[in-house]
């Protein structure tokens, strides 16, 4: 059972910058494909990016493309969304999430955290 923490939410101001962790335990880091999903208030859960076992493959929404890159470190089981040039509309909790392979869809993902909100003021 893999287990995931994120951290690194908080407030900021539109044009700002926050990164994200999310830190794996429970299971061989290297054999999960991980991404990161939002949802804002009101609203479905949306794919924000995916990064394969390796990372050597990364892709990330069109919403957020230019703005967010995400990155993994296996030897610290942490996988990362750096945040910059933050929106409004990018208020949201945001989970990471585990799956054997790279995935954009919240259906094929095996593990998720709980999540931490990220608010971006005007």
């Amino acid at each position: 059972q893999v287990q995931l923490v994120e951290s690194g939410g908080g407030l900021v101001q539109a044009g700002g910058s926050l990164r994200l962790s999310c830190a794996a335990s429970g299971g061989t880091f290297g054999s999960y494909a991980m991404g990161w999903f939002r949802q804002a208030p009101g609203k479905g859960r949306e794919f924000v990016a995916t990064i394969s076992r390796s990372g050597g493959l990364t892709y990330v929404a069109d919403s957020v493309k230019g703005r967010f890159t995400i990155s993994r470190d296996n030897a610290k089981n942490t996988v990362y969304l750096q945040m910059n040039s933050l929106k409004p509309e990018d208020t949201a909790v945001y989970y990471c999430a585990a799956a054997p392979f790279s995935f954009r869809a919240a259906s094929a993902v095996d593990y998720w955290g709980k999540g931490t909100l990220v608010t971006v003021s005007v």
